[in-house]
C-alpha cells in the first residue's frame, strides 16, 4: 500500500510541474560591442518582472532559464539606457551595445576575470593594443612609457636587449626586488636577469608587441590585492590576442629602420690633451706631487707609433676620436604575419614575427622569431575549451657591462694621439693603448645568449547552472638560456689569458601554474549585481645552471670548450620555489551607481620560515556614481562623476628561495673546505624560521570625472604606500658562529598624487584627442633599525631619507686664489644658525644628503590627430626632480688627475689668480677635487620626444580593387629630442653594472645613450 502511495505521490507532482516545465526555456546569447565586436562582460540580464537574472561572462555569454509566461529580457549596462528585448520564440538573442554604451565603459582585464571600467573601485590602467604596436623597441613594456600615470619606466642604458628598471608608484624594498609581477593570460612568467654575467637582460623581451591585446597595470591594493604576496610593486597583466568569429582576416607587415644615439658628448683632441697633462704635470712638479724632472715621454713613447717625440709636436700625427669608433651604424627590421578568425564555435589568432635590430654600440644586436597559436573551442553549450602556444626563440649579440674596460663606451678613455691602426703593425690598436681596447673585443670576442622559450596555456570553462562558472587552467613557461662567450688571444690584456679563453653557461627555468576558481554572477530584482570569485592558484619553478670554462685554445677558429687545451672551471646549481595560493574576491552593485568590493588571497611559499609560512592579503574598497544621481540631472555639463577608495594588505616575496633557512657550503661553491683533495662543507648560513614576506599597506583615493558629453574626462589619486617588514641583514653576537642574519625589520613609505586627463579636442572629420598624465611621489625610509646600508659611489639607505639618497661631502667650487677644489664643513655657531665654512681638506669635509635618484615628478603628454586616412600621433615623456651620479666623472672630467681622456669642459679649469671656475687646478695625480663628492651630481630633469608616428590608410574604394581589406603605411620615430641640461651621454640612465642592488639608483658609468631610432612600414590586410 505504502509503495502505491509513494508512487501516486510522486506521478501527482510531476503533473503539477509539467505546465510548468512546458512553458520555461533557457535562452543563451551573446552581448557584444556594436564599435569593434568585442564581447562585454558583467551586462546584466533580467526577465522582466522577476528577481530572475544574470550576468554575462568574460566572453560577453549569457544563459538564463525564464520563468512561464515571461517573454522579455531587460539588458543594462553599467548605469546606460536600459534595452528591452523581446524573446519571442527564440533560444539565443545576441545583443549590441552601441558605441555611445562602450565611451567610458572599456572592458579592463583584472586578475582572473574581467570588468567594465565604470564598475571599477581599484586603481587599473589600460594600454591598448594599438599604443604598443610597432613602436622600434625589442620589449613592450618601453612602449609603456609616458603612457601611464605613477609607473616610472627606466632603460638601464642603450644596449639593446638589456634590462629595464619599472618602479610602480615608486620603490617599495631595500633587498629584494622592486619590479612588478607579470601575467601573461594569467600565468605568472620568469621576467627576473637570467644573465650568467653582471649585466641584466630582459626576458619580457621575448614576447612579441604585436602579438599583445591590452597591458593592465595593477597600482592599488584593491586591484592587486588578488595576487597578494607579490603585488607590492604592481602587477602588469598582458592579454594576447583571440579569434573572433567571422570571416578569417589576414594581415602582413614589414618595416625598416635605423638608430643613432640620442647624444654625443665632446672629448678633448690631442692639442688640447697634450696641453692639459703638460700642464698637470708642471703644477704637480712645482707642488711636490711629482719629483723634479719627471717626464711624460716615456709613458706616451708608445702612442707616438715610434715617433717618441710626436705625442708632443704642435700638429700631432694623430687624433683619434674614439667616441666615433664605440658606435656603428644600426639597422633595424620587422617582418609580421597574423590571422584572425573562426565562427560560433571555433575562434583561433595565429601570428608570427621575424624582429632584427642592431644596437648603437659595436657587437650589439638583438634576434627574435616568435610565433603565437590561440585557439577557443565552444564544445558546447556549457563547455569552452582553449589552447594557447607561444613559441619565441631569441639571439642577443651582448656587451661587456658597463663598469668593464671591454665595454665600448670605456673606449673615451683613450688618449686622441693613439691610432686606432699601428702603423708599425697595421694592425689594431692592442696592447700599446693606455687601457685595453674595446675595438679587440669587436673582432676577436663574442657574447652571445640564445633563448629558446616556450609559454603555455590549456583552459576549459563550464557553465554549473546559470551564472555560476568553473574555470581551470594549465600554463608552462618555459625558459632555456645558452651563453657562450669566445675571448681570442687578441684580447688576453683583459682576460688573462694567453691563447683564449671560452665559457659556456646553460640556464634552464621550468615554471608552471595552474588556476582554479568559480565564478558567479546575479542580477536580482534588477538593482542588485553580484558578481564573484573564489578559487585557489598553484605554482612551481624550477631553475638549473651549469658553466664550463675552458683555456688554452688552437686558434680562433676554434671556439668551443672542447677544443680548449685546459677546462679551468666548472659549476652548477639548481634551486626552485613554490606557492600555494586560495583566493576570493566579491563585488555588489547597487542601482548600479553605489559599488562594494572586497578580497583576499592566502599565499603560501617556500621561501619563507617554518613559523610564517602562509600569509593573508586582504583589500576592500568601494565607489560612488554620483553622477547617476538625481539632483545631478540638472547639472548636464557632467557626464561622470565617480568617487571611489580602497584600502587593502599586499606583500615582496621576491627573495632568495633558501634565505630562511640553515645552509652549508661544499667544497668548490663559495670556497675551498676541502684539504689535500678530500671534500668538505661548512655552514654558511644561519637559520630564520620567522622570516616572513614584506609588508605593504596601501590606500588609495580616487576621483573619476567626464564633462561635456564625455568630451573631457580624467582621474585624480592621492595614495599612501606604508611598506613594513623590510628584510635586512642584521649583525648576531659572534658567539653564534655568523656576521649577520636576514630578518624583517625595516619600513619605508610612498605616498603621492596621480592626475590623468583626457581630451577630445576635436571631432568630425578632423579628429584631434589629447591625453596627459603626471603623477608626483616622495619615498622615505622611516626605519632601518639605526643601521645604514650604503651602497656604490654615494648611494644609501638612510633612516629619514629616499631610497639611495645621495650622501657625502658637498663640492663648494674653487679657491680662486690656488686653485684647490674646495668642500663644505658646515658647523652650526653658538646662536643656532649654520655657518657654511669651506675646506681643501677632502677628508674634513662634512657628510650630508645631497639628493635623492628617484624623480618626484613623471609624466607623458600624447596628441592624437586624424583626417582623410591620415594619422599622426605625438607622445612627450619626461620626468623632474631626480639627481643622477656621474660614476665615471673623476675619470672623465678629473682635470688632469691621470691620463684618460677629458671632457671638453675641463678646459675652463682653473690656470691663475682669480680665476672664477668649478673646475680646479690641473694636477697630475693630484686628486684636486676628483674624491667622490656632489661635484658628479646633476639634476636629471629631463622631456623626452619619445614617440611620434605618421601613417597613412589608402582609401577603401582603393585597396578593395586588389582584393584587400586594408592597407596603411607609416613612418615612426623613437627618442627624436631630448630637453634635458644633464650634460652625460643620457639622462634616462642606471648602469648595469650598479643595478643588481636596489639601493644603486640613478648612477651614470659608461653608459651608452638611448638609441634614435626611425623607421618606415606598411601594413596590409586581406
Amino acid at each position: 500500500m505504502r509503495q502505491h502511495l509513494s508512487k501516486l505521490t510522486i506521478l501527482l507532482c510531476l503533473l503539477l510541474t509539467l505546465p510548468a516545465l512546458a512553458q520555461s526555456r533557457r535562452v543563451t546569447g551573446q552581448v557584444t560591442s556594436a564599435e569593434d565586436g568585442t564581447p562585454l562582460p558583467g551586462v546584466s540580464v533580467v526577465a522582466k518582472g522577476t528577481s530572475r537574472g544574470t550576468q554575462t561572462d568574460a566572453g560577453g555569454n549569457y544563459s538564463l532559464e525564464l520563468p512561464p509566461n515571461i517573454n522579455t529580457l531587460v539588458f543594462s549596462f553599467v548605469g546606460v539606457t536600459t534595452q528591452e528585448i523581446s524573446v519571442g520564440n527564440r533560444t539565443a538573442v545576441n545583443v549590441s551595445m552601441s558605441n555611445d554604451t562602450r565611451a567610458l565603459d572599456e572592458v579592463v582585464v583584472t586578475g582572473y576575470g574581467a570588468q567594465s571600467k565604470r564598475n571599477l573601485t581599484g586603481n587599473i590602467a589600460q594600454v591598448t593594443s594599438r599604443e604598443v604596436a610597432n613602436i622600434p623597441v625589442p620589449s613592450a613594456e618601453q612602449a609603456l612609457a609616458g603612457r601611464v600615470a605613477g609607473v616610472q619606466i627606466t632603460s638601464l642604458n642603450g644596449k639593446v636587449g638589456q634590462g629595464l628598471q619599472i618602479r610602480v608608484r615608486g620603490a617599495a624594498s631595500l633587498t629584494a626586488s622592486s619590479q612588478p609581477l607579470y601575467v601573461v593570460d594569467g600565468i605568472p612568467v620568469t621576467s627576473s636577469d637570467q644573465s650568467s654575467t653582471t649585466a641584466p637582460t630582459n626576458p619580457i623581451a621575448d614576447l612579441n608587441p604585436n602579438d599583445i591585446e591590452s597591458i593592465e597595470v595593477l597600482k592599488d591594493a584593491s586591484a592587486g590585492a588578488i595576487y597578494g604576496a607579490r603585488a607590492a610593486n604592481g602587477v602588469v597583466l598582458i592579454t594576447t590576442k583571440r579569434g573572433k568569429a567571422g570571416k578569417t582576416t589576414f594581415e602582413i607587415g614589414a618595416q625598416y629602420g635605423m638608430s643613432t644615439p640620442t647624444h654625443l658628448r665632446t672629448w678633448l683632441n690631442t692639442n688640447q690633451y697634450v696641453e692639459l697633462l703638460q700642464e698637470a704635470l708642471a703644477n704637480s712638479i712645482s707642488l711636490g706631487y711629482l719629483a723634479p724632472g719627471t717626464s711624460l715621454n716615456n709613458r706616451f713613447t708608445r702612442y707616438a707609433a715610434g715617433d717618441a717625440s710626436g705625442w708632443q709636436a704642435p700638429n700631432p700625427k694623430y687624433n683619434t676620436d674614439w667616441q666615433a669608433e664605440a658606435f656603428q651604424k644600426a639597422p633595424s627590421q620587422q617582418y609580421d604575419f597574423n590571422a584572425r578568425g573562426g565562427d560560433a564555435k571555433t575562434r583561433f589568432y595565429v601570428s608570427g614575427q621575424y624582429f632584427d635590430q642592431n644596437g648603437i654600440l659595436i657587437k650589439n644586436r638583438f634576434r627574435r622569431l616568435s610565433g603565437l597559436a590561440n585557439l577557443d573551442h565552444t564544445a558546447s553549450e556549457k563547455l569552452t575549451i582553449g589552447v594557447k602556444l607561444n613559441l619565441v626563440n631569441s639571439v642577443n649579440d651582448r656587451v661587456s657591462n658597463d663598469n668593464a674596460f671591454s665595454t665600448p663606451m670605456q673606449i673615451v678613455a683613450l688618449p686622441p694621439m693613439t691610432p686606432v691602426i699601428d702603423p708599425r703593425t697595421n694592425q689594431l690598436s692592442g696592447n700599446y693603448t693606455l687601457y685595453y681596447n674595446p675595438l679587440l673585443n669587436r673582432d676577436f670576442a663574442a657574447l652571445q645568449a640564445r633563448v629558446f622559450r616556450v609559454l603555455t596555456n590549456a583552459y576549459a570553462e563550464y557553465k554549473i547552472v546559470p551564472g555560476v562558472t568553473f574555470h581551470t587552467d594549465f600554463g608552462t613557461d618555459i625558459i632555456s638560456q645558452q651563453e657562450e662567450e669566445y675571448y681570442g688571444q687578441e684580447t688576453a690584456r683583459n682576460t688573462g689569458a694567453p691563447n683564449g679563453l671560452g665559457v659556456n653557461s646553460f640556464r634552464q627555468v621550468v615554471n608552471y601554474t595552474t588556476n582554479n576558481y568559480f565564478t558567479f554572477g546575479r542580477t536580482i530584482a534588477e538593482k542588485h549585481d553580484i558578481d564573484a570569485t573564489l578559487g585557489m592558484s598553484y605554482q612551481q619553478s624550477r631553475s638549473n645552471f651549469s658553466s664550463v670554462t675552458g683555456q688554452q685554445f688552437p686558434s680562433d677558429a676554434y671556439k668551443q670548450i672542447s677544443s680548449a687545451a685546459r677546462v679551468t672551471g666548472g659549476l652548477g646549481n639548481e634551486t626552485g620555489f613554490s606557492f600555494l595560493s586560495y583566493f576570493a574576491r566579491v563585488n555588489y552593485r547597487f542601482a548600479n551607481k553605489y559599488i562594494l568590493g572586497a578580497s583576499a588571497r592566502v599565499d603560501g611559499s617556500s621561501r619563507f620560515g617554518a613559523n610564517n609560512r602562509y600569509g593573508v592579503f586582504p583589500a576592500a574598497s568601494a565607489g560612488w556614481i554620483i553622477s547617476d544621481e538625481s539632483f545631478m540631472r540638472s547639472v548636464p555639463v557632467i557626464s561622470l562623476l565617480k568617487l571611489r577608495a580602497s584600502y587593502g594588505l599586499t606583500g615582496n616575496a621576491e627573495i632568495g628561495n633558501f634565505n630562511s633557512q640553515a645552509l652549508y657550503a661544499a667544497s668548490g661553491t663559495t670556497g675551498s673546505y676541502g684539504y689535500a683533495g678530500i671534500p668538505g662543507q661548512a655552514p654558511l648560513q644561519i637559520a630564520n624560521p620567522n622570516l616572513t614576506w614584506e609588508k605593504t599597506l596601501q590606500a588609495d583615493f580616487g576621483l573619476e570625472f567626464g564633462l561635456f558629453n564625455n568630451r573631457l574626462s580624467g582621474e585624480i589619486d592621492y595614495y599612501q604606500k606604508n611598506t613594513t617588514a623590510l628584510l635586512l641583514n642584521v649583525n648576531v653576537p659572534g658567539s653564534t658562529g655568523y656576521r649577520t642574519q636576514l630578518r624583517n625589520v625595516g619600513k619605508l613609505d610612498n605616498k603621492g598624487v596621480e592626475v590623468l586627463l583626457n581630451s577630445q579636442n576635436l571631432t568630425g572629420k578632423f579628429k584631434w584627442n589629447t591625453s596627459f598624465n603626471i603623477a608626483y611621489n616622495t619615498n622615505r625610509v622611516t626605519d632601518l633599525g639605526g643601521t645604514t646600508i650604503t651602497g656604490s659611489f654615494l648611494n644609501r639607505a638612510q633612516e629619514g631619507q629616499p631610497l639611495g639618497v645621495f650622501y657625502g661631502p658637498e663640492y663648494a667650487g674653487v679657491d680662486t686664489q690656488n686653485g684647490d677644489a674646495l668642500y663644505y664643513t658646515n658647523t652650526t655657531n653658538a646662536d643656532g644658525s649654520l655657518n657654511r665654512t669651506t675646506t681643501n681638506d677632502y677628508n674634513a669635509a662634512q657628510y650630508v644628503a645631497l639628493g635623492s635618484p628617484t624623480p618626484k615628478f613623471i609624466g607623458g603628454l600624447t596628441n592624437n590627430f586624424s583626417y582623410a586616412g591620415i594619422d599622426l600621433s605625438v607622445l612627450f615623456q619626461g620626468q623632474a626632480g631626480n639627481y643622477i651620479y656621474n660614476g665615471g666623472g673623476k675619470f672623465q672630467s678629473a682635470n688632469g688627475d691621470f691620463f684618460d681622456n677629458q671632457s671638453i669642459d675641463q678646459l675652463n679649469r682653473w690656470r691663475k689668480a682669480g680665476d672664477v671656475t668649478n673646475v680646479p687646478q690641473a694636477r697630475l695625480l693630484g686628486g684636486n677635487g676628483t674624491g667622490e663628492s656632489s661635484r658628479y651630481l646633476q639634476k636629471g630633469d629631463y622631456v623626452r620626444l619619445r614617440t611620434v608616428s605618421l601613417g597613412y590608410t589608402l582609401p577603401q574604394s582603393v585597396v578593395s580593387r586588389v582584393k584587400l581589406n586594408r592597407v596603411r603605411v607609416y613612418v615612426t620615430g623613437q627618442n627624436l629630442l631630448t630637453f634635458t641640461n644633464y650634460t652625460g651621454w643620457d639622462p634616462e640612465v642606471n648602469s648595469d653594472a650598479y643595478s643588481a642592488n636596489p639601493v644603486n639608483l640613478g648612477i651614470d658609468f659608461y653608459s651608452a645613450p638611448q638609441p634614435r631610432t626611425i623607421v618606415g612600414g606598411v601594413q596590409i590586410g586581406f
